[in-house]
């Protein structure tokens, strides 16, 4: 059991949270009970991801999109009404981390998902940026696009739409989790072999044709599992407290 302050506390710190500019408040959304003994994590602060943790009897749900969107209408209705309902009779904090998430140099959504696939972090997408929100690397062995794409769909459980850009062996690999197809142009910029998102637009694919680059949008929720859990899992052994990351499926 940890005091839910001394825990938003330790999370703001360790993901440093407070330096964000981001779309959405970073860190408790929603208060609820103030001791924590039981976690739940995942990707998306769905109905169904709530409801998942009440029934799990969670403390605290856990997850990379949380509420209160930059530009969303403030009123309390209809959907909005029912998820926060649904927490607060329940007394369950929710807790979110954008951007902290994606970038955090260990528990990071972009991090994470190298380490799944076994790819070489060589550097930022944003090569000036200390905290780019997207890496660069190298693969273990050259492969083709295409089976870089079907490794890619066995590890994530997830078809991803492959666009073909050459027919040279991947190397050099970009990648940035989530919707971030707009990167493209970075990744072209810096000369990689492929780069993989979990979005695509209708121009990304022209862009990638015409530049000679291998593109992959292998979902966004694919792509972003592993952040939350990650950083549930670290709590989870940090504190002593119970954790449980529940995955709701959704094949965007």
């Amino acid at each position: 059991m940890v005091d839910r302050d001394a825990l938003i506390r330790y999370c703001n710190e360790l993901l440093d949270s407070g330096s964000f500019q981001d779309y959405c408040p970073n860190g408790l959304q929603v208060e609820g009970c103030s001791e924590i003994r039981r976690i739940v994590s995942g990707v998306t602060a769905s109905q169904a991801l709530v409801d998942a943790a009440i029934a799990a009897q969670a403390d605290l749900l856990l997850v990379h999109h949380g509420y209160f969107w930059r530009g969303e209408s403030a009123a309390v209705v209809g959907v909005k009404q029912r998820r926060l309902k649904a927490l607060l009779q329940n007394d369950i904090n929710l807790v979110a981390y954008h951007l902290p998430l994606d970038v955090h140099a260990e528990l990071g959504n972009n991090v994470q998902l190298a380490r799944l696939m076994g790819w070489q972090i060589s550097g930022g997408l944003e090569p000036n940026n200390p905290r780019s929100v997207g890496l660069t690397g190298e693969l273990a062995a050259p492969c083709s696009g295409e089976e870089l794409a079907a490794l890619l769909g066995a590890r994530l459980q997830r078809e991803p739409l492959f666009v073909a850009g050459h027919d040279r062996p991947v190397k050099r690999i970009a990648w940035c989790t989530g919707a971030a197809q707009g990167y493209i142009d970075k990744a072209i910029t810096l000369g990689v072999d492929a780069f993989i998102t979990g979005e695509v637009s209708e121009p990304t694919v022209h862009a990638a044709r015409e530049n000679g680059i291998h593109f992959c949008a292998a979902g966004h929720h694919a792509t972003e599992r592993y952040g939350a859990k990650a950083l549930g899992e670290h709590l989870a052994a940090t504190f002593g407290l119970e954790h449980q990351f529940i995955d709701i499926d959704n094949p965007v």
